[in-house]
């Protein structure tokens, strides 16, 4: 009996400190929640407008100059942006794009179509043989068709203005 007891006694001390792993525990908690709302924060859809926003503020696609085009564009569905740097008055797009690395654009061109701006951006780089994107403005988006020339199969897509 003595010999129980005194297992006992030696084995509670060590039992004890639960302390710092309920500390540990806290921090871990404490961690995952910051990298939580970091991240939700970071990749929160650009898509909403401005509640202080005027109908007349946000670019239709009736009156509209290439000039709307100019910004960083991120599709609603990932982490691709579209980057358009100049829209020049000869139907010329300085585009850049990245997925979340830099694709090289093979070509980037803008038009009016019917009163709507169109835009067509071609990609040309690995895994990226001819991929297109063929876009029209409405206010602050370009939507339309993304061709994944890899697989031959054609996507509906939308982009929303970032900045």
């Amino acid at each position: 009996m003595k010999e129980r007891n005194k297992m006992k006694k030696t084995v509670l001390p060590m039992a004890l400190p639960g302390k710092p792993k309920r500390t540990r525990l806290w921090l871990v908690v404490v961690v995952v929640v910051l990298v939580m709302v970091s991240a939700a924060i970071l990749f929160w859809p650009y898509s909403k407008p401005s509640p202080n926003a005027t109908p007349s503020s946000q670019p239709t696609s009736e009156n509209a100059g290439q000039e709307h085009l100019v910004g960083r564009w991120l599709r609603s569905d990932g982490t691709y942006v579209l980057e358009i740097r100049k829209a020049l008055p000869d139907g010329l797009l300085e585009a850049a794009y990245y997925n979340p690395n830099p694709i090289h654009v093979g070509r980037a061109r803008w038009e009016k179509k019917g009163g709507n701006l169109t835009v067509m951006v071609e990609l040309r780089d690995v895994n990226y043989p001819g991929s297109t994107y063929t876009l029209t403005l409405a206010a602050d988006n370009l939507a339309g068709n993304y061709y994944q020339a890899v697989n031959g199969v054609n996507y509906p897509v939308e982009f929303v203005r970032e900045r």
